[in-house]
């Protein structure tokens, strides 16, 4: 039987619009900046709506067989948050998990630079929060490297690693159209090299046989937003799978460095039980895993302006996937990863 080629994605374009219309598709590598500025048409709005409906994020994720760390700042235009939890996958114990809201432009902010360039920042009570491209020299200071320092100082957990991007597999950019607001665009890494250091309830884990998935995202978004999501990574074998707001543009398997694209992604879960197995498969029948959670995140906030509702489970997948129709399935067993099931008004 001939073997099915695998499926190519094309490169990543300089640009996130042309001709004042978002560039949709998925790309393989990196973009230096997601800039909606040069929209227009249909796909115009004002500048009240665009700085009320633009939303940023970094998301980090970094695990070993010890702990999980997973650490995030978001500016939603009319105001930021960040949050940072560590999960103790021996004890079963999630042993950090903090949070914090903050005024955009004074105690945070994204850029819109997803990888080079990179900046995400927070400044709160007792707590500072910073990404960025290029390691810190002795001041401080932004140095040149491809890698991004990841530094967390919080009461609750301290962490300093950096994310060696150097060796690794190409980036995907998926850029689509959302229901209710305009296009968003996000960059997923692959499984990152890590080196440092978590500090938690005086206990130093180290971080240095880690792996870490970098989830960098910006669009126009409508008010409310949900999302099922899923993401696992190791140096062999790794996947970022979404279903809700922005269908199948960021779904995609790397496969020993190799990008490829995934079809429409179903979660199949007990909303109410979310630390039940759960499954997850593509309808191309490239991927289709078990989740086994081993303890989560979980918050329910509703504000006056806000609300979110939000799990996310930590555990780890086991199944087959298969990098086209007529390949033969490769065995997944114990990949460390998350879930989610996510609902925002914001």
């Amino acid at each position: 039987m001939k073997r099915d080629a695998l499926p190519m994605l094309p490169p990543t374009p300089p640009e996130i619009v042309s001709d004042g219309a978002p560039l949709f598709g998925r790309y393989a590598g990196r973009i230096d900046r997601i800039d909606w500025q040069a929209l227009e048409g249909p796909h115009a709005r004002s500048w009240l709506w665009r700085h009320l409906h633009h939303k940023r994020w970094q998301y980090v994720g970094i695990g070993n067989e010890e702990v999980f760390v997973g650490v995030a700042i978001v500016d939603l235009g009319w105001m930021c948050t960040a949050f940072a939890y560590a999960f103790d996958r021996m004890r079963g114990e999630m042993v950090a998990n903090w949070r914090q809201d903050g005024l955009p432009g004074w105690q945070g902010g994204v850029s819109d630079e997803p990888v080079q360039g990179a900046r995400a920042w927070f400044k709160g009570p007792f707590a500072r929060l910073l990404l960025q491209h290029g390691a810190s020299d002795e001041d401080g200071e932004a140095a040149d490297g491809d890698v991004l320092e990841l530094s967390v100082r919080t009461r609750a957990m301290k962490v300093q690693v950096d994310l060696s991007l150097a060796e690794a597999a190409p980036f995907l950019l998926g850029v689509g159209p959302v229901t209710g607001g305009v296009a968003h665009a996000t960059q997923k890494s692959s499984a990152l090299p890590v080196t440092g250091w978590l500090n938690v309830r005086g206990r130093r884990f180290d971080l240095s046989n880690a792996v870490a998935c970098l989830d960098s995202s910006n669009g126009l978004l409508a008010r409310n937003t949900d999302w099922r999501w899923a993401c696992a990574h190791s140096a062999e074998v790794g996947f970022n799978l979404q279903q809700g707001y922005f269908g199948v543009n960021e779904n995609a398997l790397w496969l020993d460095g190799q990008l490829i694209p995934l079809g429409a992604a179903h979660f199949e879960f007990n909303p109410k039980r979310p630390m039940a197995p759960w499954r997850v498969h593509t309808d191309d029948g490239l991927l289709d895993l078990m989740f086994t959670p081993e303890g989560a995140r979980q918050e329910d906030r509703d504000v006056w302006l806000a609300s979110s509702h939000y799990v996310q489970p930590v555990g780890t997948f086991n199944g087959t996937v298969r990098a086209s129709r007529g390949a033969v399935a490769r065995q997944v067993s114990g990949l460390l990863g998350v879930t989610e099931d996510h609902r925002s008004r914001w």
